[in-house]
């Protein structure tokens, strides 16, 4: 566990978090992550974390180099979720590390709307799955739903295939280009993508994205649309009459998205808000 006998020398979870806390600050990262990485090397619960700080309880020396080296890795801006080896979405812990884009909190309404979209016993394809987040929710909280997860980068299709032999072993996952896949699909009732969005131009502002996140998860063309372009025409034969293309992007895509989404046939097209009020979701309904 790595809390000490009376016999050990050891450093204070207080005096632990207080150097980490610093050490981050200076660093640029702000938020919980000196209590979450403590948490990790003594492998407790976050609460448990906050009650031994707030009794200066002794960590012994093991945990307490683990924390430290762990601390040095966030103060790099390695994204906390690479150095811990998980990341939490909706309901579920996922394992997640390099050559895969960490899984957003944004993402999680995403999903949310795609299974809103979904009938029951409804059939849904996950475009660029990535670790798997879309697809595993979903087959988790619609164990009704038929889901199919693809995803076309070797790295990414390891931590994709990682959670769902874990979390949902029904989800069928494909390794494969998603335009290529979406030819072989037909009468899907949802089309749900975070593909990638970024301009070519645009350098994202974190340095846990630009430093760490795989370009290919996150760049696409010259305005960013290249990806989504092609899962409008792709999905468009893939998807019922009366199926939807629910897709993410940024807050200044949507007016374009939903143009070019009417262009290739789709209707009803909208764009929702995240839980932050930036219009991050759009979504369409093939007649």
């Amino acid at each position: 566990m790595g809390l000490v006998t009376d016999s050990e020398p050891a450093d204070s979870a207080h005096d632990l978090l207080s150097s980490a806390r610093r050490q981050l600050s200076n660093a640029g990262v702000v938020g919980p992550d000196a209590q979450l990485l403590l948490a990790d090397a003594l492998g407790e619960s976050l609460g448990r974390v906050r009650m031994l700080e707030a009794i200066d309880a002794a960590v012994e020396a093991g945990a307490a180099l683990r924390f430290r080296r762990a601390v040095d890795r966030r103060a790099a801006r390695e994204p906390l979720q690479h150095i811990v080896g998980h990341a939490p979405f909706r309901f579920l812990s996922l394992a997640t590390g390099p050559g895969a884009l960490v899984p957003r909190p944004e993402t999680e309404l995403l999903a949310e709307l795609a299974m809103q979209r979904l009938p029951q016993g409804g059939r849904v394809l996950d475009a660029g799955t990535g670790t798997g987040a879309i697809a595993v929710s979903i087959a988790t909280e619609r164990p009704d739903a038929e889901v199919i997860a693809v995803e076309l980068s070797p790295a990414a299709f390891v931590w994709a295939k990682c959670n769902i032999t874990t979390l949902a072993p029904s989800v069928r996952l494909l390794h494969d280009d998603f335009a290529r896949a979406l030819t072989e699909q037909a009468d899907l009732d949802v089309l749900v993508s975070n593909p990638p969005y970024v301009p070519f131009s645009s350098i994202p502002r974190d340095p846990e994205v630009f430093l760490h996140d795989p370009g290919f998860a996150l760049y696409s063309g010259s305005d960013g649309l290249d990806a989504i372009r092609q899962l409008s025409i792709s999905g468009h034969a893939a998807v019922r009459s009366g199926g939807s293309i629910v897709l993410e992007h940024t807050e200044d895509q949507g007016e374009r998205i939903r143009e070019l989404l009417a262009q290739d046939g789709w209707q009803q097209a909208s764009t929702s808000e995240d839980l932050t009020g930036r219009p991050r979701f759009t979504a369409a309904v093939r007649p």
